[in-house]
């Protein structure tokens, strides 16, 4: 592992609770909201949460589909026994199939971006009633990498693992204690039976992190990672992922008429006093 993905775990937990119950308190309320999916980045956030809000005031949903593989659940209900938190289980197969069935050649892809955006209108109705924040869970590598359904597993108020590659997420997750079984699994957003991240992405995150840390964090041109051996091809695949996606880290561009448009000259914190 490169020297600049290794985590000062105790700062960085400490770092992101804070975040959490600073940004949360900022709204008024105390309480997140997230989705548990089995997996290790929902698992780091709730951990998080409780560090920052206590685990009476972390409210976590599991969403199964029909097709979702049972050791998904199994993990995320051993993850809310170890945190103490109190959980809901919403299954989302009636709710997605009418809308799957009314066009059965629909692909995996689009099969999957239903099931995420579903998904995320159970957390946010929840959201409304357990009167908490949708608390997000996608890594720095997946939104460099566009690995996300935009308005599904994308969607959040906000976000403590976004600036945390996926390597290190597995740190933090491995300092926080977080159960072997959890972080040790492949990567999976369980969309269809058998997928893999890693499968789907065609290559490991440890690879591209170790990259992504040169080309994104310091700025390595192309030449200069070759220099550090990494193929044309493999450089030039995540750049073009990384360029592709960029609409997918902004919100909706809005066409410019006045002179204070929002988020882009509306947007800083001194302006939202008006």
């Amino acid at each position: 592992m490169l020297p600049q993905l290794k985590l000062d775990a105790p700062a960085v937990a400490d770092l992101l609770s804070g975040f959490i119950a600073e940004e949360i308190g900022k709204t008024g309320l105390s309480r997140a909201i997230i989705g548990l999916s089995g997996g290790v980045d929902s698992a780091l956030s709730a951990a998080l949460a409780v560090r920052a809000l206590g685990h009476d005031n972390v409210f976590c949903v599991m969403m199964p589909y029909r097709s979702s593989s049972p050791e998904s659940v199994d993990h995320a209900r051993l993850l809310a026994d170890v945190l103490g938190v109190p959980t809901e289980l919403v299954d989302i197969t009636a709710m997605v199939d009418p809308l799957i069935e009314r066009e059965p050649d629909m692909d995996r892809l689009r099969r999957g971006n239903i099931m995420a955006r579903e998904r995320m209108i159970v957390l946010y109705d929840r959201s409304s009633r357990e009167r908490g924040l949708v608390v997000g869970t996608g890594n720095k590598t997946e939104l460099l990498l566009g690995y996300s359904t935009l308005f599904g597993d994308s969607a959040c108020a906000i976000n403590p693992l976004g600036d945390l590659y996926k390597t290190q997420v597995w740190q933090l997750a491995e300092w926080l204690e977080i159960p072997e079984v959890i972080v040790r699994k492949a990567p999976s957003a369980d969309l269809w039976s058998g997928q893999t991240d890693e499968q789907e992405l065609g290559f490991t995150y440890e690879r591209v992190d170790a990259l992504l840390v040169l080309m994104v964090d310091e700025r390595l041109d192309d030449d200069e990672l070759h220099e550090r051996g990494f193929d044309a091809g493999f450089v030039t695949t995540v750049r073009r992922m990384i360029r592709r996606n960029q609409f997918k880290r902004l919100p909706p561009v809005i066409a410019k008429v006045g002179y204070r448009t929002v988020n882009a000259d509306f947007r800083y914190p001194r302006d939202w006093g008006l």
